[in-house]
């Protein structure tokens, strides 16, 4: 891992993962959506057209010209099949291609027939009835509100976005930790769901830092004058304040609310987000700035933590937790011994998009 603060590592992690992925042109999914969005961040960083033309190109193997997106299935309404998005609206803006925006129009018809808890919250997806995800506040509430905001929509758009983060806010959390756990089941009826609460057993660090990477976005575009953002940057604070004061060696814990439980271990994706989210809503002057302060000795642990460098000179992201859910086919109870059974990989395009967002913000905040 890196033994001194690398200050380009940006560029370089971005650099890195195009040379060992090309194109990300498989499947629609959430992960080229994180990626994504740390190459626009790269380029908004840096001016160079090369990282926003790698999301062009591989946007243009997805969208045909009447906006249908391949592999995309509105019908399976899948929160996380809305992350990516927000590249939809970035390559309408760049490039005015009408298809662009008829792909986001898809979107924003499936968030228009997402089914909801009684409080109207959204579903994660329609395998998992009743249950609200803290994953699901990054995969469709930027994008909703960009999208609302690019169309006109009203205020109830507005709105509706603050309760989303309001109601996984309330529904997940432990007043004995302070913590969030991964996810909530209205009707109690999984068996990972406490039959009290509905929430589950744990608070996972890569759903909060999901959590509050969505809220940070979401945060940067809210109308300042809106009279709902204040109760969502209280929330951010809160849910910040707990985040610094449970850090160990300047990370944290796959299992947030079990440190030092024997198995638990450090992993970089829940990091990086965390860490990208205080960072941004420092800049932004939503928190404090001794919280930016923290979150930059945050970003300097997670390059001695977690970054590592090759032979040829690429950058890689190690320690990340391959994958974590609920519920589905073989069963994940949201137990302690699954959260740290699942593998832990390098090169995890995830764990490596939320770092290069956190080393962007970490390069504005250096100056």
């Amino acid at each position: 891992m890196l033994t001194t603060y690398l200050p380009d590592s940006a560029r370089l992690m971005a650099d890195s993962l195009i040379r060992r992925t090309g194109l990300l042109t498989r499947v629609w999914t959430y992960e080229n959506g994180v990626v994504w969005r740390g190459l626009e961040e790269v380029w908004r960083l840096t001016g160079d057209r090369r990282y926003l033309d790698q999301i062009r190109e591989a946007l243009e193997t997805f969208v045909d010209d009447a906006g249908n997106i391949r592999s995309y299935d509105g019908e399976t309404f899948n929160l996380d099949n809305i992350c990516s998005g927000r590249q939809l609206l970035l390559m309408y803006h760049e490039t005015g291609e009408a298809r662009y925006r008829l792909a986001a129009d898809r979107l924003r018809e499936q968030l228009a027939h997402q089914p909801r808890t009684r409080d109207g919250g959204f579903w994660h997806k329609q395998i998992y009835p009743w249950q609200m995800w803290l994953d699901g506040l990054y995969m469709a509430e930027p994008f909703y509100l960009e999208y609302a905001l690019l169309a006109g929509e009203g205020d109830d758009t507005l709105r509706d976005v603050a309760r989303q983060f309001t109601l996984a806010w309330e529904h997940t959390l432990d007043p004995s930790t302070g913590l969030n756990r991964h996810a909530w089941d209205e009707s109690r009826q999984q068996p990972w769901a406490d039959k009290a609460t509905g929430s589950a057993p744990h608070a996972w660090s890569r759903a909060m830092g999901w959590y509050l990477a969505g809220l940070a976005d979401v945060l940067e575009l809210f109308p300042r004058e809106h009279p709902s953002r204040e109760g969502l940057r209280m929330i951010f604070l809160r849910m910040a304040e707990t985040l610094l004061s449970i850090r160990e060696q300047g990370v944290w814990y796959q299992v947030a609310d079990c440190p030092g439980r024997t198995g638990n271990y450090l992993e970089s994706s829940g990091s990086c987000l965390i860490v990208y989210a205080i960072l941004k809503a420092a800049r932004l002057g939503d928190v404090p700035a001794a919280m930016g302060l923290a979150a930059q000795e945050s970003f300097r642990a997670i390059q001695r933590q977690f970054v590592g460098r090759m032979q040829n000179g690429a950058l890689f992201l190690g320690k990340c937790c391959a994958v974590g859910g609920l519920g589905g086919h073989p069963y994940r109870d949201g137990s302690f011994d699954y959260y740290i059974s699942e593998p832990v990989v390098s090169w995890d395009p995830k764990g490596t998009g939320a770092y290069i967002q956190a080393a962007c913000e970490m390069a504005r905040a250096q100056g």
